[in-house]
C-alpha cells in the first residue's frame, strides 16, 4: 500500500520533459516533478519517495524526506502567518498548514512548536495541530513490557519530572531524581520502559542496565582523563558531589565505579579513585 504522509519506494514508469512518473498503486500514477528527478533516470528505476496533496488536491511525489510523517509529532519552526494559519518548516519546498483551529496558542514566526501530523478529513492535505493531546493515550495496556526501548519525544516538565511522548501514541513520566541530563521541549530521545503501572499508564527511564553502566563508566573515565587521572570521590562521598561531578546519582556510580575496577581501568585509594 502507498500513503499519502508516508515514505515509500516507487518503480519508475514514465520519463517525461517535466520529471517522471510512478507506479503509486491505489493513488496511480505520480509526478516526480523535474527539479527532484535524478539524473540519469530510467523507466523500471525505484526511487526513494515522499507521497503529499500539490495545490490541486492531487498525489505529487517528491525525493526530500520530511523531519516527520502522518501520525508523528516532531518540533517544527514556524516559517510564515497567513490568514489561513501558520506554515511550519517540516523539510519540504511545500510548507505544512497549522489551522488557527488547531493551534494550542497563537503561533509567531520563528518560533518553534511540538506539532502532529495528520490527514486533514475535510481535504485530505497533510496538516499540524499543536493540540497534541487529543492524539496521545494515557493508557497504554498491555502493549510495552519492563526495559524494552522506546522512542521519547520530551514535553512538558511537571513537579514529577517530564511528560514524555512514548512512540507517538502514548504519554510516559520521566521522575526527575532519575534525570542526570539536560531534556528540552519537543527532543527526540531514546528511552526505556521502566513499568508499567496498575492503572496501564507508564514510567519511563532514559538508561538501563549494561547500556547504563557503560555509559556511566564512560563519564568517569573522560572525567579522570581531564583531571590527571583521579578524582576525590569515592563510595562513601556525598551524593552531592557525585551528582555535581558525573551528573549521575550515588547508585550508578557505584555500580560503574565497579565495573572499571573489574576491568583494571581504575584504582581504589582511600581518597578517591585513580586511573591506571
Amino acid at each position: 500500500m502507498v500513503y499519502v504522509g508516508q515514505p515509500c519506494t516507487l518503480a519508475v514508469t514514465k520519463i517525461v520533459e517535466f520529471g517522471a512518473y510512478f507506479d503509486a498503486k491505489e493513488l496511480g500514477e505520480v509526478l516526480l516533478p523535474l527539479k527532484h528527478t535524478p539524473a540519469g533516470l530510467s523507466v523500471g528505476d525505484r526511487v526513494n519517495l515522499f507521497i503529499y496533496l500539490d495545490s490541486e488536491g492531487e498525489p505529487i511525489a517528491t525525493t526530500q524526506q520530511p523531519k516527520a510523517c502522518v501520525g508523528e509529532f516532531a518540533f517544527l519552526k514556524v516559517a510564515a502567518t497567513t490568514k489561513v494559519g501558520a506554515f511550519l518548516d517540516w523539510g519540504l519546498d511545500k510548507d505544512l498548514l497549522v489551522p488557527f483551529a488547531e493551534q494550542h496558542q497563537p503561533m509567531k514566526v520563528g518560533r518553534s512548536y511540538l506539532v502532529y501530523l495528520y490527514i486533514n478529513r475535510v481535504d485530505y492535505r497533510i496538516t499540524a495541530s499543536s493540540k497534541i493531546n487529543q492524539f496521545i493515550d494515557d493508557v497504554a495496556a498491555d502493549e510495552f513490557k519492563p526495559r524494552q526501548e522506546v522512542d521519547l519525544i520530551i514535553a512538558n516538565s511537571t513537579d514529577m519530572g517530564y511528560k514524555a511522548i512514548v512512540n507517538n501514541r502514548y504519554w510516559g513520566l520521566l521522575y526527575k531524581d532519575e534525570i542526570f541530563q539536560q531534556l528540552s521541549f519537543g527532543q527526540a530521545i531514546k528511552g526505556f520502559i521502566k513499568q508499567l503501572r496498575p492503572d496501564g499508564r507508564i514510567d519511563l527511564t532514559l538508561q538501563w542496565g549494561e547500556k547504563s553502566r557503560n555509559k556511566d563508566a564512560a563519564l568517569i573515565e573522560h572525567y579522570l582523563q581531564e583531571h590527571n587521572g583521579f578524582a576525590a570521590v569515592h563510595d562513601k562521598s556525598d551524593p552531592k558531589l557525585i551528582k555535581q561531578l558525573f551528573g549521575i546519582s550515588k547508585g550508578a556510580f557505584k555500580k560503574a565505579v565497579g565495573s572499571l575496577y573489574k576491568r583494571r581501568i581504575i584504582t581504589l585509594e582511600p581518597d578517591g579513585i585513580r586511573k591506571l
